[in-house]
This record gives C-alpha cells, sequence and structure tokens, in this order.
C-alpha cells in the first residue's frame, strides 16, 4: 500500500503544486490532509490514476487537463482537450472589458474557449454577452461551465463573425496569434492548434477580425484583443490603417505587451 507522503516523495521530480493539485483532485484529500496526515493510505484505484497522471505531466500534458478544471479570476472552469487552458494574462482583457462596459451593453466574445472571458463579464458587468467559437465541443465545455456557475451567455457557432448578427458595444477577442513555426509550440502540442496558430506570423485572425469588427460594433463601440508580447505595433498599426481610434496596448502583470484596444468612430 503507498500513502500520501510515499507517492508524494516518490514524484519529486514534479512540480510540489502539480504534486499537490493531483492528489487534491482525488476524494477526500485536502491540501491541510497532504501536510498533517501524510501517512494516510491512498486506495489502489487512486494510486493507479495519480501514476497516470505523473507519467502524462512528465510528457507534458497540462495539469488542468489531467485534474479537469483550472481556477480563472474568482471561479474554476472545467477544462478539456477540446479548448485551451485559460491563462493568468487574459485576465487584463476582462479588466478592460469591465472598464469599457456598461451593464445596459452588450458584448460579444470571439473564440470563447472554456468560456472564461464571456462567463466573467456575465458575472461581473450585468451586461448581455454573447460568445463564439468554431469548435462545438469547445462550446460544449463553456455552455456546461456557464451553467454550472448560472452565468446567461448566448453561445454560436461561428467562424468569426460569419453567422454573427448585430451590432455590440465590446468586442473582445483571444484569438490564435502564435506564428507557425514558433518554437515555443512543442511546449504547447497537447492544446487544440487550432486555438493557437495564427498564420505564418502569427497575424492572420488578428487580421480579420480587425477588419470585419467595424459591421458589428455600435458606433463608439470598443474592440480589445489578445496578442502576443511583440505583437504590439503590428496590431496597432493594423487598427491604424482600419480607421479606429483612441489606439493603446496595455501590459500584462510581467510587464508585457498583451491587449490592444480601439474604439470605432
Amino acid at each position: 500500500m503507498t500513502t500520501i507522503g510515499a507517492w508524494f516523495a516518490a514524484n519529486a521530480d514534479l512540480d510540489r503544486v502539480d504534486r499537490e493539485l493531483m492528489l487534491c483532485a482525488v476524494p477526500g484529500i485536502t491540501r491541510a490532509r497532504i501536510l498533517a496526515a501524510p501517512e494516510t493510505t491512498l486506495a489502489p484505484a487512486d494510486r493507479a490514476r495519480l501514476d497516470d497522471w505523473s507519467t502524462q505531466r512528465r510528457a507534458g500534458v497540462p495539469l488542468a487537463y489531467l485534474v479537469g478544471r483550472r481556477g480563472f479570476r474568482d471561479f474554476e472552469l472545467t477544462v478539456s482537450p477540446a479548448v485551451l487552458v485559460p491563462r493568468p494574462e487574459t485576465e487584463l482583457l476582462v479588466e478592460i472589458a469591465i472598464e469599457l462596459l456598461a451593464a445596459d451593453q452588450c458584448a460579444l466574445d470571439l473564440g470563447t474557449g472554456s468560456g472564461a472571458v464571456a462567463i466573467a463579464l456575465a458575472l461581473e458587468t450585468g451586461a448581455r454577452v454573447s460568445a463564439v467559437d468554431l469548435s462545438p465541443a469547445a462550446l460544449a465545455v463553456a455552455a456546461a461551465n456557464a451553467a454550472a456557475l448560472g452565468a446567461t451567455v448566448e453561445w454560436i457557432t461561428s467562424d468569426w463573425f460569419a453567422a454573427v448578427a448585430g451590432r455590440y458595444h465590446v468586442i473582445v477577442g483571444n484569438p490564435p496569434y502564435v506564428a507557425t513555426d514558433d518554437p515555443h509550440l512543442e511546449a504547447l502540442r497537447h492544446e487544440p492548434r487550432l486555438a493557437l496558430v495564427g498564420g505564418t506570423d502569427g497575424l492572420d485572425a488578428l487580421r480579420r477580425i480587425i477588419a470585419a469588427a467595424p459591421e458589428h460594433l455600435h458606433p463608439g463601440g470598443w474592440l480589445a484583443l489578445e496578442h502576443g508580447f511583440d505583437q504590439g505595433p503590428a496590431v496597432r498599426a493594423l487598427l491604424g490603417q482600419r480607421g479606429y481610434t483612441d489606439i493603446e496596448t496595455r501590459r500584462d502583470l510581467a510587464g508585457h505587451d498583451r491587449v490592444s484596444l480601439a474604439r470605432w468612430p
């Protein structure tokens, strides 16, 4: 029989937080129990599952896919390989949208994935929120998350604006922005490529959205887009060429360019 402490020690090559979160995904095990009662015996089935997870984690599978959940802002989301793992950097996009959005207005989230941004806006602003994704599997995850959290969101299966009607006061998006040959893709190989890769320079989806968004913005409406740390100048140039005003780029907590926003006149 294997104890919590023995399993923890045997997998010392893995990050400590990862090991704690894997153990806490076992019913009845909490962080307090890991610390206070490491002599607790693991059931054989739980031990087998933890061993499988540790093997997959060493192979680069995101921890969120293994335990099936990920924290975002002050709530927790169910995640699966159908969606990108929500990143802390994307919380900046939410904060900007909250700043721009009034409770009696409407917002559109492009490429919603797990629904993180759309759900946060619905819960925190009271605005009418719609969300788009090309993947029905991703939308199923997002809809289940919204139902579990009590968020009201309209879900739309669409290739960006193709199936979108009407206009919005704020449009936000975290589109694929990694270049096709970016070496970082190897570390992201377990996440959906469709949600990551934005063409040879990483800007294909950003170009499409910037070009088409004015047809779906109210006059004076805002577009805010997450992008790569080195893409701020290119995104600002695209916004300016299309005729947007009040263009700026905000930095994430690491000090990197992360979200560019602009107003449609």
